[in-house]
């Protein structure tokens, strides 16, 4: 007697990526359609490049379309957007108090409400902007951008939620002091390396030798090339160590006795 396959089962298998309705399909107690399923689910990795629109995300978008993706990979562009519209990235000059004169009619509610439309408006425009590598690149992608007053835990929380493969960021990126955390990794970036449940890439943006931010090249990029930066072996520098002074304790003593 032959065991039909429960409405449980078939499900699964679905979720697996066989069609139940398949005339030659393979009965879910054979080991070989869930190997199949399962390889074919692996084979696509869920990529997300979190930005916050600075400089250093736009590094780690070009790096990671040079250097990481690869075809067949679906790639989100995400992007945590603050609940304060004063808080983030530098979006030119905003002037708050623009209906000031004629505000008689117009209520607090709905300015507010006006300036949280162009604070949205832009920063779906700026997202667009940043993502323009992966659109010469023609990579398919997702710009994926949820509001939280907490872009720590909720950068790490949509990780989850997309069930990412991994994340690419900048080093220095989402708010981190540019000059205070030199060589060392920024809020966001230390906080998804041991919270995410996927791998975190870090993309450091480059600086020049003298410590000033990178020009921009011909290409309009900022930083210099990938290739000049990835792979290539800098010399360090020895840090100069200020000149020691030494005393001699006898000759202190027999100063101090005379």
């Amino acid at each position: 007697m032959s065991l039909q396959p429960t409405r449980s089962d078939l499900e699964s298998t679905d979720i697996d990526g066989v069609n139940p309705n398949d005339s030659g399909r393979i009965q879910p107690s054979s080991p070989g359609a869930l190997l199949s399923a399962r390889h074919s689910l692996d084979s696509q990795r869920r990529i997300a490049i979190a930005v916050d629109l600075s400089d250093e995300s736009a590094y780690a978008v070009r790096w990671a379309v040079q250097n990481y993706l690869r075809p067949g990979d679906l790639v989100f562009f995400l992007h945590v957007r603050p609940t304060s519209v004063l808080y983030g990235a530098d979006w030119g000059a905003v002037d708050l108090n623009q209906r000031s004169s004629g505000s008689d009619d117009v209520s607090a509610e709905e300015s507010q409400r006006k300036l949280e439309d162009d604070f949205d408006n832009f920063t779906t425009t700026k997202a667009s902007d940043l993502a323009q590598p992966l659109v010469e690149a023609n990579i398919p992608f997702k710009i994926h951008i949820v509001k939280d007053h907490d872009m720590k835990e909720r950068l790490c929380l949509e990780v989850e939620r997309l069930g990412l493969s991994a994340v690419i960021m900048g080093s220095r990126g989402f708010g981190a002091s540019k000059r205070i955390t030199k060589g060392r990794l920024g809020s966001v970036s230390d906080y998804c390396v041991h919270h995410c449940v996927c791998p975190v890439v870090v993309v450091r943006y480059p600086d020049d030798k003298d410590g000033s931010r990178g020009d921009a090249d011909a290409d309009g990029s900022t930083g210099g090339s990938v290739k000049s930066i990835i792979g290539e072996e800098v010399e360090l520098e020895p840090v100069p160590e200020d000149e020691q002074e030494y005393h001699d304790a006898d000759e202190e003593i027999k100063g101090s006795s005379s």
